[in-house]
């Protein structure tokens, strides 16, 4: 059973959301890390770039798989991770503190379109 912690939002597309302020910080969940296997590279946005909800941001590839990141808000990316970049197998060690990127919000409201831990949860088990 992966794990899902109660206080973040997930997109269905297995990114998860901690809001603080108008920040947003955003990673992939512990099911995503764990479907990809071992993660060797992360491709990020940059700081000053503008993401959109719904759409791609970047990349996490690992030894079997890559996949598109979808971002699950919209605003500016204030900060990257940048640990990840020559560490991208940190994800794979607590997907939840190796977030990616940090998102100054355009529309908060946004934030209401996402899945709390229980809807979440229950896709992770389908």
């Amino acid at each position: 059973m992966s794990k899902v912690i109660e206080n973040l939002r997930y997109s269905d597309s297995h990114e998860w959301v901690l809001v603080e302020g108008d920040i947003a910080t955003v990673g992939i969940s512990d099911y995503a890390q764990h479907a990809l296997g071992n993660i060797v590279y992360v491709d990020m946005p940059e700081a000053g770039d503008q993401v959109e909800a719904g759409e791609e941001f970047g990349a996490v590839e690992s030894v079997k798989a890559a996949s598109d990141l979808i971002s699950p808000v919209s605003g500016e990316v204030v900060e990257v991770n940048e640990a990840l970049e020559d560490a991208p197998e940190l994800i794979n060690e607590d997907a939840f503190a190796n977030w990616i990127m940090k998102v100054k919000l355009s529309d908060a409201s946004e934030i209401d379109a996402l899945l709390d831990a229980a809807a979440y949860a229950k896709i992770c088990e389908e």
